[in-house]
């Protein structure tokens, strides 16, 4: 059939919650100063990851049972 919105959705998520967990993780920790020390960029980049990576995983099977 036609082009599963998910797919790129999931893959849109995937690599912005990969750039924000990279970003994160050795970026400077100087700037979460503000919130708290909670470093903001890290886990919303989980977040995001997670998200399209779960949406990649239901567009796959969605594709297997057609």
């Amino acid at each position: 059939m036609g082009l599963d919105i998910r797919t790129p959705i999931g893959v849109m998520f995937s690599l912005l919650g990969a750039v924000l967990v990279a970003y994160g993780a050795f970026g400077d920790k100087t700037i979460y100063a503000k919130s708290l020390g909670i470093n903001i960029n890290l886990w919303w980049g989980v977040v995001m990851l997670v998200f399209g990576l779960a949406m990649l995983a239901m567009a796959k099977r969605a594709n297997q049972k057609n």
